[in-house]
């Protein structure tokens, strides 16, 4: 079975493929009592350095290809046969260590679906412990919120009064108002949560497994991951490459993939384990024919609606050249200032029309018009809100360019192929303008940038969101969560790969639904979640707490 590799001296009782949200957890929990031994296989390299640690350096490692593997997606069909990126962490931490620090757990009735959907076990009340187990909140709602979890998840300062503007304008649009979207009340308008702690980004690098690192009986390989090696129906370790060398790495117990929803997929594909009909174009001998490999792809996408700002008081001001020295300097020295925030420090969870039951639109807010490639996206200062549905119909999938591991697989989001996702964007880009136009922004309002007031009728929105609309960077889905019986489930309850045993996939791969909001808080969760399956220990107990549900709900939409 080792097709040329050789035995490497590496061996443990866990191995588990990827060091980020989830990954990272698992290996910080399953070597938590010294009883087991674990390594942890990462291909990426070393996190530390300002680009990665200091939070409004944000735009930077998600465009570089020492951090990012660099994947794209195939021409979308509805998009224009545009190519988005999708950014996945090539590095230590992950995708916790490139993303936008922005933390969601998603909404209590996104697991009752996963639960409704074959995920036993996985409700609202019985993955609500495993939040609390891993955070450590900072103004959050009490008794709702972790106070000693490794997660530390603190709320921006909001000295811009741009912040502030909008969350009154969305009150006075007649929204709710939330203390802690994290809390039991995720509907509403109010600050922003983030992962960052004392200035810096706080990664699952820093929070879980640095700090383990330091137990014997963890070890990080770095190499790539190219199969899951089987025999007799059972995972028996990994083949990774390290340079011209590939070795097999032995699992005692078992191997655990948690390398992304793009990653985790390919690498079940190249070890037999996928569609058959797909896996024999690529001459791949099949071990589990499972057609849900690869499938159920999903995300969120966005748009960014600007407007100019009256008053020069965003940070249009801070993206000049000598500013920005005066900020990393700070940051460097202090790890305060405009350095310490990702600047997402207000955010709203809304829905869309009378008879949705929960919310189905998230804004993001900044106080300045840019992209997320750092760029400006007018030379005048701005202000901007990101917003787009949380629950699209659409699914896209992943699938092998090539046998070869080294490839990039290929990635069709399908994005706005379902009719809705149309009508809902349109929604979004009308509701934003009406927030917009509240009073609380009269002092600031100037001329919309984007997509311009020009743009009114359906028509014109379409095609601005055909040509706009851009990615959150919210990949899930392709390894989805089910029963065993389920032809197009991937892995069972327990995240054991179903037709194969001592294999589980443990990462954002598995969610039968995507999440209300950005994935990495759920992801970590998983992770948690995992290590007691793996370990056989008795879950934590399940939570008694309700979510709050609006009791308008089906009269209106606010």
């Amino acid at each position: 079975m080792s097709g040329g590799a050789l035995p490497s001296p590496h061996s443990a009782d866990f191995i588990i493929v990827g060091s980020g949200s989830a990954g990272a957890a698992m290996a910080a929990r399953l070597s938590e009592d010294g009883r087991n031994s674990v390594i942890v296989i990462e291909f990426g390299g070393s996190d530390i350095g300002p680009l990665i640690q200091m939070p409004a350096a944000l735009s930077y490692p998600m465009n570089m290809a020492l951090y990012d593997w660099g994947m794209k997606s195939e021409p979308e069909p509805h998009l224009g046969r545009r190519v988005l990126a999708t950014p996945r962490g090539k590095v230590v931490g992950g995708s916790s260590s490139i993303n936008g620090m922005v933390y969601v757990r998603g909404h209590a009735r996104d697991f009752d679906h996963w639960e409704e959907a074959g995920a036993k076990g996985w409700s609202w009340a019985d993955v609500a412990p495993y939040f609390r187990r891993m955070e450590t909140s900072h103004g959050g709602e009490e008794g709702v919120r972790g106070t000693d979890g490794p997660m530390h998840v603190t709320r921006g300062r909001r000295a811009n009064p741009l912040y502030h503007a909008f969350v009154e304008a969305g009150r006075q649009a007649g929204f709710e108002l939330t203390e802690d979207y994290n809390g039991l009340k995720q509907e509403g308008f109010g600050a922003m949560e983030q992962t960052v702690w004392r200035g810096r980004r706080w990664s699952t690098a820093n929070a879980y497994l640095k700090p383990a690192l330091r137990r014997p009986n963890l070890t990080m390989l770095r190499g790539l991951a190219t199969r899951v090696v089987i025999e007799n129906g059972r995972a028996v370790g990994v083949e990774i490459a390290r340079g011209d060398r590939r070795e097999i790495v032995t699992a005692r117990r078992e191997v655990i993939l948690a390398a992304s929803s793009i990653n985790s997929p390919k690498l079940l594909m190249l070890s037999g384990i996928g569609p058959a009909a797909h896996l024999a174009e690529h001459r791949i001998p099949v071990i589990a024919d499972r057609p849900g490999v690869g499938a159920n792809l999903q995300d969120h996408l966005e748009l960014y609606i600007q407007n100019e700002s009256l008053l020069p008081i965003t940070l249009y001001s801070k993206l000049g050249l000598l500013s920005k020295a005066r900020i990393g300097l700070e940051w460097l020295l202090l790890k305060t200032g405009d350095g310490a925030t990702n600047h997402f420090e207000s955010a709203a969870f809304v829905r869309s029309a009378p008879g949705v039951e929960y919310p189905d639109i998230q804004f993001h807010f900044l106080p300045v018009a840019i992209r997320y490639d750092g760029k400006a996206a007018a030379k005048a200062h701005g202000f901007q809100a990101h917003v787009g549905p949380m629950r699209s119909r659409s699914r896209g999938h992943v699938r092998l360019r090539s046998a070869d591991p080294r490839e990039n697989p290929s990635i069709l989001f399908n994005y706005m192929s379902h009719a809705d996702d149309w009508s809902d964007f349109r929604h979004c880009i009308r509701l934003t303008r009406e927030i917009f136009a509240q009073p609380a922004f009269d002092p600031y309002r100037g001329s919309e940038i984007s997509p311009g007031k020009q743009v009114q009728s359906d028509d014109e929105l379409d095609a601005h969101i055909r040509d706009h609309v851009e990615s959150a960077y919210h990949p899930c889905g392709t390894c989805r969560m089910g029963d065993a019986a389920d032809r197009l489930a991937v892995v069972d309850p327990q995240l054991r790969v179903i037709g194969v045993d001592a294999l589980r996939v443990a990462d954002s791969s598995i969610f039968p639904r995507i999440t209300n909001g950005n994935l990495n808080a759920p992801s970590i969760m998983v992770g948690e979640k995992a290590s007691d399956l793996i370990l056989e220990r008795e879950p934590l107990p399940r939570s008694n707490l309700e979510p709050w549900i609006n009791p308008r709900w089906r009269e209106s939409d606010r």
